[in-house]
């Protein structure tokens, strides 16, 4: 019988514009394996002071559309305090109070439990950093 917690780490390269990275089918690999047909909850987590994780509709346009929201609620501007590296970058470090850097979800029979639209997704803003970690840790 597989563990009661057990945990892996993604590495996912978000490159050098802003971008949202849909991790729906990385979470579902995962989840074969590590709850191999149990009931439980995963942990999404990223690590990062400049990062979230977002529950989103994704292809549709919503996640372009959370990038303009993002924009308007936190321009790359000089208005931050937080003023080492790119321009406006200040900005990212205020992110995760608006976009939480985890998600907890519900995983059903081994499968996550998502509505119809929902993917799971990190939300990068943050140019000067296209390395990231996500933590998915399955407790069942």
């Amino acid at each position: 019988m597989p563990d009661a917690f057990t945990t892996h780490v993604l590495r996912v390269s978000s490159g050098s514009s802003e971008r949202i990275v849909d991790l729906t089918a990385d979470c579902e690999a995962f989840l074969r394996e590590a709850a191999d047909g149990r009931d439980g909850l995963l942990n999404v987590f990223v690590p990062h002071a400049t990062a979230g994780v977002a529950i989103i509709e994704t292809g549709s346009g919503s996640d372009h559309d959370l990038l303009a929201a993002l924009h308007t609620l936190l321009p790359a501007d000089d208005r931050w305090q937080h003023r080492h590296g790119s321009p406006g970058h200040g900005r990212d470090h205020v992110l995760p109070a608006i976009v939480p850097p985890h998600a907890t979800l519900p995983v059903i029979g081994g499968r996550l439990e998502l509505g119809t639209w929902q993917s799971v997704c990190l939300v990068d803003t943050n140019k000067d950093n296209p390395d990231r970690q996500v933590r998915l840790s399955f407790l069942g």
